[in-house]
């Protein structure tokens, strides 16, 4: 036992020593954090190295194989603790429990704080709290409950954490957080995730920084699964959100006919970032996401990653899809967007892409990004900012870019 102790401690120092350097670590708080709690008690399904590598460890996984319980990547986890601003004396509540990050916000809030971590799967919670004592947090409160209504008995809380993608923010976690409380929650817009944290304004709230994340779907009343359109026999598919409804036979006929290249003069490095540029495209009408397997780009049926799925817009019988970036320069460390069209409007549809990307690096391109205003339903458009809303059943959320 010892030596695994001093290889666990090895292994953590180097992964958070990464998560340093690379700037995801801000603040000493999460740093002594991440340096103090043992992740491979969580995780004991894994290797050591396994544990201690910045990867997610699939816990649970339903009968198609997909994950329904995970201890998320290390690099995932630090950035939305970042974004939490948690501090000595809070009650936190966390929505999708597992016991690590649960672990991790009990060093933040101390002795003097109190964490309360549920989660709908009684077999996850009951794992949470054994894992949670034997590494030295018996006095985090762990629930099996749905976490749509929060914990009310254990109300008001400084912070609310949400780690389970969420289709929408019911009314019970702006109920339950204080009037100057702050809720990090990886939440989907249309079809595009991002890990948001909101200030509490009265009966809003307001954006304070965002980053990308991917997290197993919350489940439960609250419940709201990206849906799949199967196209060209089942190698590529359509990830649609909410209620978005196309026409499956109309664009699968599409995709048999040659596509419109369109490129955009637009290009990017080999190590440069662009998410906010897939955020700037999900404000499009028709925005999804194209999804291939390998075969369908060896067999030429697209041009688009097999790895991860390609932002594209619908509209009617015709859609269009970013490719992969082509090289321009001989040393394959620049790169240019281009858009791909099918259908009868497939050359205009690609058109309307690639100008938003253009756009994009002409007015956002390494600005201060987007900000999120989130709002109940029914709120009139004049008591929202200008921009572009998404509405949910809970609530209207409103994007825009200054």
């Amino acid at each position: 036992m010892r030596e695994v102790s001093q290889q666990a401690r090895a292994l953590r120092a180097q992964l958070v020593d990464a998560l340093v350097a690379d700037g995801t670590i801000r603040t000493p708080s999460v740093e002594a954090a991440l340096r103090t709690v043992p992740r491979h008690v969580f995780a004991p399904e894994a290797t050591l190295p396994d544990a201690y590598a910045d990867a997610a460890v699939v816990t649970k996984t339903g009968d198609n194989t997909l994950a329904l319980s995970s201890v998320s990547a290390p690099q995932v986890i630090a950035m939305m603790l970042e974004l939490l601003d948690v501090h000595p004396g809070h009650r936190v509540l966390e929505i999708g429990s597992g016991g690590y990050n649960a672990a991790l916000l009990r060093e933040l809030v101390g002795t003097t704080g109190h964490v309360t971590t549920l989660d709908i799967d009684p077999w996850v919670t009951d794992r949470a709290a054994r894992f949670l004592g034997e590494a030295g947090y018996p006095d985090v409160t762990v629930l099996c409950a749905d976490g749509e209504y929060g914990a009310p008995d254990n109300a008001p809380f400084d912070r609310i954490i949400v780690t389970a993608g969420s289709s929408d923010i019911p009314p019970a976690w702006l109920a339950q957080l204080t009037p100057d409380g702050r809720l990090v929650v990886p939440l989907r817009l249309g079809n595009l995730t991002r890990a948001i944290a909101f200030n509490r304004r009265g009966f809003h709230l307001d954006s304070d920084g965002y980053g990308p994340c991917g997290f197993v779907p919350m489940q439960g009343a609250g419940e709201g699964r990206e849906r799949l359109e199967l196209l060209a026999d089942e190698d590529v598919a359509l990830r649609l959100d909410g209620p978005m409804r196309v026409n499956g036979p109309a664009l699968s006929a599409a995709l048999t006919q040659p596509g419109t290249d369109v490129w955009t003069g637009v290009t990017v490095g080999q190590q440069e970032p662009f998410d906010d540029l897939e955020l700037y495209l999900s404000t499009l009408p028709g925005f999804c996401r194209l999804a291939a397997t390998k075969a369908a780009f060896d067999k030429g049926i697209v041009d688009a990653s097999w790895r991860t799925a390609s932002p594209a817009i619908v509209d009617g019988d015709s859609f269009a899809y970013r490719m992969r970036p082509r090289p321009v320069d001989e040393d394959h460390t620049t790169f240019e967007f281009g858009v791909r069209g099918h259908g009868p409007n497939g050359a205009e549809v690609a058109e309307r892409y690639a100008e938003q990307i253009r756009t994009w690096s002409k007015l956002q391109r390494g600005g201060p990004g987007a900000l999120f205003t989130v709002h109940p339903a029914g709120t009139p458009d004049t008591d929202l900012p200008d921009g572009f809303v998404i509405d949910k059943p809970h609530t209207r959320v409103a994007i825009s870019w200054p």
